[in-house]
């Protein structure tokens, strides 16, 4: 969720030095992610309803545009290692919480409300970027795709079938991350006046919020059962990607869209956190895993998740919003208000007609 942050160590560097700024940067985000613990057993937070998750991109943010800066060359490959590595390890680990009687309870109506949210964000972004906004049609393709998925990775995956430049990859990264981590705690405070049950809002959450980990972080503020209906949501949506990108390589090409006129060709491939999340609760769904196996697995991809949500913290800038710019964000503001309004009136009747 990070905003096109800068390398984490450079290349010239000696072995043993970028070895060190790996370790360092696990203790810091480890640091971090012990604070937020601390801080999430204190009555005070329960109260407010802030888990250690939310805690730790809190502190993140508040230390990664404070002393980070300073620390970042000694630290930096080390955050990035948890931010991305470690992430995607918690994630496939949280596959130990949930069985495929679960998944089943999201059910085919979960997967046709994915594709109906990714269709109708995609297709919105394309009018509004480019014949409201007058935004060039790569941007509406690149800030589309990251409001539509799975935020940044979105986006970095649409980069190819887009042919974009880095500059405007770096702004359509800089507009999820800031409306991404909005989301993150918006929605836990809407939860009580939506009307829709922990399950249901578990789906709300997982069909319409940016990021893997906004998910996470968010379902895991609202409860246990929104977390899991949650997850398992966002991650059909994120296996949505692949077929989604070649679908809209083949309509770029049909269309004409790609201004150095070569056909786009789209790099998709099935993430592999995805499939290691599907193959976890493939596992766990079998009775080979015992309760107490499970129980550690899941108390392990906590500690990866609160790690992984100090340094997607770090590398988070708040001078993301001057980077985006005034059209990008107005344009990826629109999808979010979409996404919330659009999204709760598909859930409601998705759950309606369940």
């Amino acid at each position: 969720m990070s905003a096109h942050p800068p390398a984490s160590l450079p290349a010239r560097l000696p072995a043993r030095n970028r070895g060190l700024a790996l370790w360092w940067g696990l203790l810091l985000t480890a640091a971090i992610g012990g604070l937020a613990y601390w801080c999430a057993s204190l009555s005070s937070m329960q109260g407010l309803g802030l888990s250690a998750l939310t805690l730790a991109i809190i502190l993140g943010m508040l230390a990664g545009n404070t002393i980070f800066p300073a620390l970042a060359a000694h630290t930096g490959s080390g955050v990035d290692f948890c931010k991305n590595r470690l992430l995607r390890a918690g994630i496939i680990l949280f596959g130990f919480r949930l069985t495929l009687q679960d998944a089943a309870a999201v059910g085919f109506g979960g997967i046709l409300l994915d594709a109906l949210v990714i269709i109708s964000v995609f297709s919105l972004a394309m009018v509004l970027g480019h014949r409201v906004l007058k935004l060039d049609r790569q941007t509406c393709m690149l800030v589309g795709a990251g409001s539509a998925i799975c935020g940044a990775a979105a986006v970095m995956a649409m980069e190819p079938v887009a042919r974009a430049p880095a500059h405007k990859v770096s702004v359509a990264v800089a507009t999820v991350v800031v409306f991404g981590s909005i989301s993150m705690f918006l929605y836990p405070l809407l939860y009580p006046l939506i009307g829709l049950s922990p399950h249901d809002f578990g789906i709300y959450i997982g069909s319409t919020v940016h990021e893997v980990a906004q998910v996470v972080a968010a379902g895991d503020a609202v409860g246990s059962e929104a977390a899991n209906a949650a997850v398992i949501t966002k991650m059909l949506r994120v296996m949505m990607l692949a077929p989604f990108l070649m679908l809209v390589a083949w309509w770029a090409q049909r269309r004409g869209w790609l201004s150095d006129g070569k056909d786009a060709q789209a790099k998709a491939t099935l993430p592999w956190f995805a499939l290691g999340f599907v193959l976890a609760v493939c596992l766990n769904s079998t009775g080979l895993i015992t309760p107490q196996l499970a129980h550690l697995l899941v108390e392990i991809s906590t500690v990866l998740l609160v790690m992984a949500m100090a340094a997607l913290g770090l590398r988070t800038h708040f001078s993301a919003i001057r980077q985006a710019g005034f059209a990008p964000l107005v344009l990826a503001g629109g999808l979010f208000g979409f996404l919330l309004i659009g999204g709760w009136a598909m859930n409601i009747l998705a759950a309606w007609l369940r």
